[in-house]
Parts: structure tokens; sequence; C-alpha cells
């Protein structure tokens, strides 16, 4: 059990796409668990393994209240089930205290494997479906901030620049 270090906006290590997992080991449920503890540990409901800079399509989702539905994806696919969007406000562990509304698909359809390489398929909508293509986007290199305007991205970039610098 062990926290993980997580990457933060503007660090290049974000844009890394995840390579697709292969191996299906112990030292890979291990690091899973590593992922959960560090996403609890920070109060969040879901992370993806490139934002603890290890470049594997893995992200990890609970959220319930009490920790009680931990979901692996691993080398996840999304289609969306509907042209219509729904608008949610998104955050992200990478982009802490930054909070916006973003649009994205109302429905879709994720097919991915779990933690033992066993595949599955889920239709989902609403907060499921937002977190889900939130960290889909991780994995693909691409943050949430991307979505917003230039001129809000640059705002954000230089906000956390500097307590980055005051930290330091």
């Amino acid at each position: 059990m062990a926290i993980l270090t997580i990457l933060e906006y503007p660090d290049d290590r974000l844009r890394k796409e995840g390579v697709v997992v292969e191996i299906f080991s112990d030292s890979l449920r291990a690091f899973i668990d590593d992922m959960f503890d560090t996403m609890y540990e920070s109060a969040g409901i879901g992370l993806a393994a490139t934002q603890v800079n290890v470049q594997e399509r893995i992200f990890v989702m609970d959220l319930s209240k009490d920790k009680s539905q931990p979901m692996v994806f691993i080398n996840p696919k999304i289609t969306p089930l509907t042209e219509e969007f729904s608008e949610h406000g998104e955050g992200c562990l990478s982009v802490p205290g930054v909070y916006e509304n973003l649009k994205r698909p109302a429905k879709i359809r994720i097919n991915a494997l779990d933690r033992n390489g066993e595949p599955f398929e889920l239709e989902c909508e609403g907060l499921m479906a937002v977190c889900i293509q939130h960290e889909v986007d991780h994995l693909n290199g691409k943050l949430f901030v991307d979505y917003l305007s230039n001129l809000k991205r640059t705002r954000i970039r230089k906000k956390l620049e500097k307590q980055h610098k005051i930290i330091k």
C-alpha cells in the first residue's frame, strides 16, 4: 500500500498517452491497489495511471461516498450512445482547486478489462459517464482544461505555476 505522487498541470508528462496493458500480474494488481489508495487519500473519484506517471491504459474510479464501489478499467474504449450532450462541473486531481462546467456526450458505452483481464461492458450516463470520459481523456494525453478557452487555460496555468513556486 503506497500513496503515489500525482502529477499536476502544466507538467508535460500529463500529455503522454497510455499504452495498452498486455500482462495481468500481481505487480499490476498491486499498482492498481496503490492507485485506489492514492485516489482515496486525495479525495478523488477517479484516477488515471498517466496521472501518476505510469504510461498504461488503466484508470480507477469509485463514485460512492463510503469507498464501497471501486471499479478498475483497463484498455477502455468508449462509444457515445447519443448525440445529446449534458453539462457537468468537473475538477481534477492534476488541476487542484479548479472546477469548470464542460459538455460531454450524455450517454456512453465503455468496453474494458477488469484487474484480472476479464472483459466487461457498461452503459452509463450522469456522473459515471462524465468521470469515465474524463479519465479516458487522461489516457489519451488530454486534460479537462483543454476544453476551456485559451484565456481560462492561461489563467489556470499561471495560478498553478505560482502555487508550485510558493511550495518550492
